[in-house]
């Protein structure tokens, strides 16, 4: 496993556990990506590049370069030369005009993977993670484009990242910056993607491609309520167990494209990047530009095996937290219990009524500083609100702690309202046109984090508070979209940087955050799950899944979250009922099962409740905490979709060596004279023997895998179980 270069067949070679990755050489130098897929025993050729065939190379009918190009699979195609198909890198030089060819220059192999200044990327110690780093050069522009590859073995995962570097003179334009391309021939591929809306992220959607470019991207400067920076393209029989996967995930939390390009010889385009809308990058001599990193994964075992190979590069090369496998804390947020109507004395009888009943933690949301009765003023003056909290912030956090529970705190720090001593004192802080009327939304602006010195009093606040007190978890939430994009600080001719500048802005914030404060549980949030993506979990273990915490919705918007992410990373309540967003009613224990599913905790007035919904909490706190373990480390199953139509959903848990295995069952729909449904379990040992918790049963882990587990049929509407099989011998 690992890298290899054969000269002779001009042949770079990159081996996972399972898969290989082939990239040749055209005479002229152009780089093709030549195969992607199982891990090949022979050494592999370049006879998929087709130069051999009409039209030819240019060295040899240099008359068809351009019908050559637009048919070479290339591995990183640049515009304005003769590839017509989406390019991957537009460059406008002086004169005004888009060219760009690059051919290949050098190589360097690395043990380990360097990092990649101001951004998330993933990382891996020197026998872990190997590194090919191919160098291209446009020689007219002088303009040096590394392409970085690196292999992660265990976890059949390469990232790919672009590097565009100005050796000349000339004052250059980036209009396009893709981080990768992927080339294949069509096999009758479909398309899979993630979908939504706020209160309904990332349902799973799947379809069939057409001539043409298919896209899921977005433009508002976050990454994913709506579509989501992840795509799959997979064969028609690709089920959870079979078929062949081929899928990329985006390390970005800002404007991304992901794209399926069908075209005219029946071969396939996949690329993924910064979206170039509203993107203009100078690139001054001697300056260079560093592209996000994107994830890739093939499988030929299905989207099951495709999910696991994420969860485990995830957890183990991209989430840096000490939280990571740490044992964390079951907390309760007041929003849904107060929204802005609270003060000291509710959130202290919050705080004792969660503590009788297991609770650990105490976060306080929205509403706690300036005059912030209502979602209309106040952001940026992160100061407490003293007529909510007359004895300040410590007294409360030290009060809270004395009753034994850890505190939490919400920050929204990348935005200002118009109503607020910041803005009267800086209007020019907030992101807009000039001599243009900005769009408000939730009564607010944006703070432009391209400039240091707003990044700076931003980070201080935050910084401030949580030096002010003992506080042990931080809400960091961003409620709006960006729009009226300028700046008042960057010239006419930069403009354009102004979105990626903004999201260096925020890691930034973030890198300052987690490196002063190491110890401290951050969890993102954006109106919900609308940053829920990798380069937010670089800083964060845990991102808020939705501001839907209905159980029901809940089942769709995590199956589709799990389909990438661990289930560690998702965070995930028992909200009240009625639900606040749909007005339905569910049980209070299936709340509970699907929640435990995420970083459990609740979103209610536990003071408010029925007496019998509040003494079920312990039980729930000790059972989450028994299967915390299991849900870090093991390896996801889904075993039945709601989604597709079936009456009832269902996922498993299996540890890595067999051990035990977590089953949740919820019947969404009851149905008449039915009998009991089999499931069929993976991840366990076949020769090994299973005893099925709070019974006698012992079940052979064949018989559960091959034979199924026959789960009950029960009345009611909503209602769930938890089955937990135990290795006995």
């Amino acid at each position: 496993m690992g890298i290899t270069y054969m000269d002779a067949k001009k042949l770079f070679r990159m081996d996972t556990r399972r898969t290989t990755y082939l990239i040749g050489l055209s005479p002229e130098g152009y780089v093709g990506h030549v195969y992607y897929g199982r891990r090949l025993k022979s050494e592999g050729n370049s006879y998929l590049l087709r130069m051999d065939e009409r039209p030819f190379t240019p060295s040899v009918l240099e008359r068809e370069k351009a019908s050559f190009l637009d048919f070479f699979p290339t591995e990183y195609p640049a515009g304005g030369v003769g590839d017509y198909r989406e390019s991957c890198l537009d460059v406008r030089c002086e004169s005004g005009s888009i060219g760009c060819e690059l051919q290949f220059e050098d190589y360097r192999i690395l043990r380990g993977k360097p990092g990649l200044p101001g951004l998330p990327a993933s990382f891996g110690q020197e026998g872990e993670v190997e590194t090919l780093e191919l160098v291209c050069r446009d020689a007219l522009l002088n303009l040096k484009v590394t392409l970085s590859y690196s292999v992660f073995a265990d976890t059949d995962i390469i990232t790919r990242s672009v590097q565009v570097e100005n050796c000349g003179e000339q004052h250059l334009k980036l209009e396009k910056v893709y981080s990768a391309c992927l080339d294949m021939d069509n096999r009758d591929l479909e398309m899979l993607t993630l979908v939504g809306s706020w209160a309904r992220e990332r349902h799973i959607q799947r379809g069939g491609l057409r001539f043409g470019k298919q896209t899921v991207s977005s433009v508002k400067g976050e990454s994913s309520h709506q579509e989501h920076p992840f795509l799959a393209l997979v064969t028609p029989e690709a089920t959870q167990e079979t078929g062949e996967v081929y899928a990329m995930n985006f390390v970005y939390s800002g404007n991304f494209m992901a794209q399926a390009e069908l075209t005219q010889f029946g071969q396939v385009r996949m690329t993924m990047g910064i979206h170039s809308d509203q993107f203009c990058w100078n690139l001054r001599p001697g300056e260079s530009f560093q592209a996000p990193e994107a994830v890739l994964t093939y499988s030929a075992e299905g989207l099951g095996l495709m999910t696991r190979n994420f969860h485990d590069f995830y957890r183990g090369h991209l989430i840096r937290s000490p939280h990571q496998y740490a044992k964390r804390p079951v907390l309760i947020n007041n929003w849904e219990a107060t929204y802005f109507d609270f003060d000291s004395e509710k959130l202290l009888e919050i705080a004792r009524e969660a503590k009788k009943a297991g609770i650990e933690m105490l976060v306080m949301d929205d509403g706690w500083f300036g005059k912030r009765n209502l979602d209309d003023s106040s952001l940026g003056d992160w100061t407490v609100n003293e007529e909510k909290f007359t004895s300040g912030l410590l007294d409360l956090v030290e009060k809270v702690n004395e009753i034994g529970l850890q505190f939490g705190i919400w920050f929204e720090p990348e935005m200002i309202s118009p109503d607020s001593d910041l803005y009267r004192a800086h209007p020019d802080w907030a992101i807009r046109i000039a001599g243009r009327t900005p769009s408000q939304s939730r009564a607010q602006y944006v703070l432009d984090l391209s400039r240091k010195e707003v990044v700076d009093y931003a980070y201080g606040c935050v910084a401030d508070i949580l030096h002010s007190a003992p506080i042990a978890y931080v809400k960091w939430d961003m409620n709006r979209q960006l729009c009226d994009i300028g700046s008042a600080c960057l010239g006419r001719e930069s403009q354009g940087e102004l979105m990626h500048r903004y999201m260096l802005g925020v890691y930034e914030m973030q890198e300052r955050l987690v490196t002063e404060f190491p110890e401290l549980l951050l969890e993102n949030c954006s109106g919900g799950g609308a940053r829920f993506d990798p380069g937010m979990l670089y800083y964060s273990p845990q991102i808020w899944c939705s501001d839907n915490v209905d159980a029901m919705e809940r089942l769709r918007i995590q199956e589709g979250t799990a389909l990438i992410y661990p289930l560690s990373t998702m965070g995930a309540h028992v909200g009240d009922c009625p639900n606040h967003i749909v007005g339905r009613n569910t049980p209070f224990d299936t709340r509970a099962h699907v929640a435990m599913a995420g970083t459990f905790g609740y979103e209610l007035d536990i003071t408010k409740i029925a007496e019998e919904e509040r003494a079920k909490i312990p039980a729930q706190v000790e059972e989450y905490h028994r299967y915390q373990p299991l849900m870090q480390r093991g390896d996801y199953y889904r075993l039945a979709s709601w989604s597709d139509r079936k009456p009832y959903d269902c996922w498993e848990v299996a540890a890595k060596d067999g051990s035990e295995a977590l089953v949740t069952f919820v019947q969404v729909l009851a149905e008449p004279n039915m009998h009991s449904r089999a499931v069929f379990l993976r991840g366990l040992q076949e020769d090994a023997e299973y005893a099925l918790e709070g019974t006698e049963n012992v079940y052979g882990g064949d018989e559960l895998m091959y034979c199924g587990y026959l789960v009950p049929s029960k009345q009611g509407d909503f209602v769930s179980r938890l089955y937990h099989f135990v290795r006995v011998r």
